[in-house]
């Protein structure tokens, strides 16, 4: 049952990955007209979710392999995206423009990064092994 979850989780960090990795790419280069949609898009933001949507799909990697690092690819994804949040609003303070859809995107996204992330540590192979030893 554990690794059902594990495979489930992983497959759910991919399609987020996917998702992501296209949402943002379609941004960047303008791929089916997605920017006239996104309406005020801030840039350096749909750069942080590209970043961190090719950290997913290595997250998964790490965590489909009980890799210890995985958690760690995930908790660095999460810094990245806080850090585009500060960015984003600082950006909003100085009267840039946005889409307020922004924010609640950015903070469902790190939560949910942030929730992968825990999984994360206390399925890897060392992490659960010291946690059995205390």
């Amino acid at each position: 049952m554990k690794k059902i979850i594990l495979y489930v989780i992983s497959a759910l960090l991919v399609g987020f990955a996917l998702l992501t990795l296209f949402l943002s790419t379609s941004v960047i280069f303008d791929l089916f007209d997605i920017r006239a949609k996104e309406g005020h898009y801030v840039l350096f933001v749909v750069w942080a979710n590209f970043i961190s949507s090719v950290l997913y799909f290595f997250s998964a990697y790490g965590l489909i392999t009980s890799k210890t690092w995985a958690y760690k690819l995930l908790s660095v994804v999460s810094l990245i995206l806080a850090v585009a949040f500060v960015g984003l609003i600082i950006h909003i303070n100085t009267g840039g423009i946005y889409e307020t859809k922004t924010i609640g995107g950015m903070i469902f996204r790190i939560t949910l990064t942030i929730g992968f992330a825990i999984f994360a540590y206390f399925t890897t192979s060392n992490n659960k092994k010291s946690l059995q030893n205390s």
